[in-house]
């Protein structure tokens, strides 16, 4: 089942995608996040809640793209309680432009970057056995839920920023229950979007590329993954496509397992808070600035995922450069 949600006049819903033009409305006040809170309320699947509220309108998905009433396909009430994280050098090949970039770091020709040996670890211990704990991976942290821009509304880009580019990744959706426990909702296509100039000047400047506003769905997938996964990421300007790749994902594409990385997340006890909702990307290896791609304002992203539904599209918004003066802060 693959879900979406709206915002429609009587308020925050989701619906059903029952075809590739046409959503069915759930009636429920609070969209997904108020189905999940069901679900888990009365120890329920999802689907079996949704299929309790569904209602009979029918939308015509082109139109709540053209009136802009998608919305990403979970939302928080609150949005400093949803917490949108990643996690780097996850997916077979990705270490391969990671390392590029940051190959000057090395000393002696034998010697591996810093990107090169994290990757190592995800290789020889990102796969771990039933009931063992695997090798850590990279994490990092973007923001809470007001850096969510909605698919179909524009990415923007601050005045400070290096680079404006994309990363095809999948995203799990998790809500924690009332004793602070992780429950997987489902997975979406999500648009990283970092600033890859900054993280290419130093690597420990990471943290900052990565402060940037971000996409995901239009759809959530609820249910397996698939091991194997194949879409395709590009970029439009002016109605013609300047830029395109095609990018694989899923456990089979990956050198850690799903499950690994969402251990590596939830045992922080920070991350278990009752109610909370976590976004997080699980990585890429497919990236338009390695090919020397510089976005401009208008350029739209498109990334598709044939088994997730409709493609996540995104437009760019450039903000006016920033003065050259630092920023003051005021005394109270």
């Amino acid at each position: 089942m693959r879900i979406v949600q709206l915002k429609l006049n009587r308020g925050l819903r989701a619906a059903v995608v029952e075809s590739t033009d046409q959503l069915r409305v759930i009636e429920l006040e609070g969209g997904t996040y108020g189905l999940v809170q069901i679900a888990l309320t009365e120890g329920l699947p999802l689907t079996e809640v949704i299929f309790r509220y569904l209602g009979h309108e029918l939308v015509d998905y082109k139109q709540a793209i053209d009136r802009l009433q998608l919305l990403p396909p979970v939302t928080h009430p609150d949005a400093a309680h949803c917490l949108v994280t990643g996690t780097g050098l996850t997916h077979l090949g990705s270490a391969d432009t990671r390392d590029t970039m940051h190959a000057k770091l090395t000393q002696g020709g034998d010697s591996l970057s810093d990107s090169m040996k994290m990757f190592k670890l995800g290789l020889e211990g990102g796969k771990p056995g039933a009931d063992q704990i695997g090798a850590q991976p990279e994490w990092f942290y973007k923001g809470d839920g007001d850096i969510v821009i909605a698919p179909e509304q524009a990415l923007p880009v601050p005045g400070f920023a290096e680079d404006a580019g994309e990363e095809p990744e999948l995203v799990g959706l998790y809500v924690n229950d009332g004793h602070g426990v992780p429950h997987r909702i489902g997975f979406a296509i999500g648009n990283e979007f970092s600033d890859h100039i900054t993280e290419k000047a130093n690597y420990l400047w990471l943290a900052h590329s990565k402060l940037r506003p971000c996409s995901f769905g239009p759809e959530l997938l609820i249910g397996d993954l698939p091991p194997h996964l194949e879409g395709e990421s590009r970029i439009v300007r002016n109605g013609e496509v300047i830029w395109r790749k095609p990018f694989l994902t899923g456990e089979s594409n990956m050198a850690h397992s799903i499950a690994n990385l969402e251990h590596h997340h939830f045992k922080y006890e920070g991350f278990c808070r009752p109610g909370d909702l976590h976004v997080h990307f699980f990585g890429t290896s497919t990236l338009s600035f390695a090919d020397g791609i510089r976005t401009q304002p208008d350029d739209r992203f498109e990334i598709e995922l044939p088994a997730f539904g409709r493609a996540l599209r995104n437009p760019l918004a450039f903000a006016p450069e920033n003065s050259p003066r630092p920023l003051q802060v005021r005394m109270l």
